[in-house]
């Protein structure tokens, strides 16, 4: 039998196994002496699916019965082609995280964290971020300073190791605290100590002291940091980044202001920085700053701390950050570009802002692309359903599972090298937030019957954190065009190869995926992302 009746045959017998299957090696050269690095590897497929896989490790003994009709998508991976180096993938610590996690028992506590940190036994997350002062999830306002205090002779990050008094506002009172003594500190530190744990950290501010300020609306909200405190700020931020060091943490990035245009429309703690004030803020102060105290390399921007610069919605991303990547002196203290995802609705209807990611990659191929923060409003009534129908923001509706895994693929086949994920943990009611903006989040704790639940958020971005590891590199995935299928591949240090494949789809799709030599084959799910995670015996 030739190889093509061969690969006819066995395309034929495939409509006798499983909608969902394990990819099997089918096929390889006729030319029997033509190696391959890859003719030893095996495949383990895992999928997430409206169905209800969760990250579930698929096997031929889930094989039913499907007809020779469905669907034929062929794939080829080209793993000598190679793209931009990933950093990670993962979700924050916010004040808010550590404080549902204070609420349920010590082992329970270390289950969650190993859950999301754990590269064996969970999610592996690599990629994380934090707050400088309080943020929208925190409990209160708060700073690390006094009121006034010029020269930072009171500077202190005590409120984030102090832990909780349980009165901090109306959504915490009441409930007990297993831990009053855990907060953010503990809790990166906890983490930090599961087995196997490999995270980055980077830090941004949402707001200056408010006596630094003006125009604001309220505590900490909207206005603009005074001029005249550019010098202090820098050196406070400067600060921050020394006493996180002394308490055994590294931080790997900062950026100079988290969402800048929020000057007048924000209804919790923000300060605008316009492109030119954000540039000569950089410029200036911070960058010097972060120099004078060796916290930065300007001679290998990779080897000290990393700025990133913009940390707003990637659809206005690119005439921000032209005012610093034009100015010499400003671009060479930004290692890259950070940016979020927000409004949730226009995703779609922009194409995920794709356009917007290659004009930034073209224009500034040396710098670094880092998404930042992402999030969706809960549905405390349907917290797992919520995901697979329609929701809504102020501008329109999306589906959020679909909306997050196009945005995550987008991201990444336009140079992104990291995508991170606002509040780790919530409540299951998106709290606390005293500012009445609930979001959800992977991981949901009930603070008082210690129910943890696992959102579909949480099994979608393992799929990417788990088998896309730190220094992995995006290589060329070239294949099909199907309407409603996105995909993209990345090869690890260790040789292995990751396939993420979604299929919005309502039916299923048979993928036939080649490597070199082989060809292997699997079927994926309607409504459901898979990762094919190729690796050596």
């Amino acid at each position: 039998m030739t190889k093509k009746n061969r690969e006819i045959h066995i395309s034929k017998a495939t409509g006798l196994y499983a909608l969902v299957i394990a990819l099997v090696f089918v096929g390889c050269t006729s030319n029997k002496t033509k190696k391959s690095a890859y003719d030893d590897y095996v495949s383990d497929v895992y999928q997430t699916s409206q169905a209800g896989d969760n990250l579930k490790l698929l096997s031929s003994a889930d094989t039913k019965a499907t007809s020779n009709d469905i669907k034929k998508v062929t794939l080829e991976i080209l793993p000598n082609e190679e793209f931009q180096k990933y950093y990670g993938f993962g979700a924050s610590f916010t004040e808010s995280s550590a404080w549902n996690l204070a609420t349920i028992p010590v082992e329970s506590r270390k289950q969650v964290l190993t859950k999301l940190f754990s590269p064996t036994e969970g999610a592996g997350f690599t990629l994380t971020r934090t707050h400088i002062n309080s943020s929208d999830y925190s409990n209160n306002h708060y700073t690390y300073i006094e009121e006034g205090d010029k020269d930072l002779s009171t500077f202190s990050i005590h409120e984030d190791m102090k832990g909780f008094s349980g009165d901090e506002n109306e959504q915490v009172r009441g409930i007990e605290l297993v831990e009053p003594s855990y907060d953010i500190i503990p809790m990166i530190l906890e983490a930090s100590k599961i087995p196997g744990a490999d995270f980055k950290i980077i830090a941004s501010p949402w707001s200056p002291p408010s006596w630094m300020k003006t125009g604001e609306t309220s505590t900490m909200t909207n206005g603009s940091l005074r001029p005249e405190y550019y010098g202090l700020w820098a050196e406070y931020m400067s600060k921050y980044v020394t006493a996180y060091k002394e308490q055994g943490i590294n931080l790997w990035g900062i950026t100079p202001q988290n969402e800048p245009l929020h000057a007048h429309d924000a209804h919790w703690d923000s300060n605008g920085f316009t492109p030119e004030q954000g540039r000569d803020f950089l410029r200036d102060h911070l960058g010097p700053q972060l120099v004078k105290d060796g916290h930065l390399n300007l001679d290998d921007l990779e080897s000290g701390l990393r700025v990133l610069i913009y940390d707003h919605n990637k659809s206005t991303m690119n005439d921000y950050v032209q005012k610093t990547y034009e100015d010499p002196e400003a671009s060479k203290y930004a290692w890259g570009t950070a940016f979020h995802w927000y409004t949730n609705s226009e995703l779609k209807d922009n194409n995920w802002y794709a356009k917007e990611l290659a004009e930034l990659q073209k224009n500034w191929p040396n710098k670094g692309m880092i998404h930042t923060e992402s999030s969706i409003d809960i549905d405390a009534k349907d917290p797992i359903g919520q995901y697979w129908r329609a929701s809504t923001d102020y501008a329109g509706t999306f589906v959020p599972f679909e909306t997050y895994v196009n945005d995550i693929i987008t991201d990444l086949n336009h140079g992104t090298q990291g995508y991170i994920e606002w509040c780790s943990i919530l409540s299951h009611k998106g709290q606390p937030n005293p500012y009445n903006n609930f979001n959800s989040a992977p991981v949901l704790i009930n603070p008082t019957t210690d129910e943890v639940i696992y959102t579909p958020l949480y099994y979608l971005l393992s799929h990417f954190s788990k088998f896309i590891r730190p220094d992995a590199r995006r290589i060329a995935l070239k294949g099909d065009n199907v309407n409603g299928l996105i995909y993209t591949a990345a090869k690890n240090p260790d040789g292995s190869i990751a396939v993420v494949v979604y299929n919005n789809n309502e039916e299923a799709h048979e993928l036939s995926i080649k490597l070199e030599t082989k060809t292997y084959t699997a079927q994926i799910a309607p409504k459901a992302v898979q990762t094919i995670h190729l690796k050596s015996k």
